[in-house]
């Protein structure tokens, strides 16, 4: 059975989190909760999320991949030197590291983009290829074991595509 990180934090984009936590556990898989605190967290539409586990006590060698969702979350993500380390850590250790609109920012600050073909909402266009990644625009994209997506609109078709190259 795979085990997924999905990582909370405040003015996540709630579509963006539900979709992939309910999605995985149809695929059988476990899927924990991770944040910077034990608590509850909003969304940016006011749902409310309680996370599972501290970052601080998330191992990389626990989990197959860690998914990050959208929204404003990211850009309170980036912030913290712990998630960045463990995003880092996964994707060195070759593990799928997935994320989709906002949610590149967390790879851009963990310097994870730079010769990577990545997308993204639209909006962070500028920060990708200023960061030195190659942005596509394509609703989902994938090179090496960073996946990548625009927006709530690509979620079927990009988390199929997540579950058919790592099963």
């Amino acid at each position: 059975m795979k085990k997924v990180a999905i990582l909370l934090e405040d003015f996540v984009e709630e579509s963006e989190f539900l979709y992939p936590y309910y999605r995985f556990q149809e695929e059988g898989w476990e899927v924990v909760i991770v944040a910077p605190e034990v608590r509850e967290y909003r969304g940016k539409n006011g749902l409310k999320f309680k996370s599972q586990v501290r970052i601080e006590d998330a191992m990389e060698k626990e989990f197959d991949l860690v998914f990050i969702p959208g929204g404003y979350a990211p850009d309170r993500l980036r912030r913290n030197k712990t998630v960045l380390n463990f995003v880092r850590e996964m994707y060195e250790s070759g593990k799928p590291v997935c994320t989709i609109c906002h949610g590149p920012w967390v790879l851009i600050s963990a310097g994870l983009i730079k010769g990577k073909r990545v997308t993204g909402y639209f909006a962070i266009k500028d920060d990708i290829i200023n960061a030195g990644g190659n942005y596509t625009g394509n609703p989902y994209e994938r090179d090496d074991n960073i996946f990548t997506a625009t927006d709530p609109g690509a979620m079927p078709a990009y988390i199929k595509f997540i579950i058919d190259n790592i099963s």
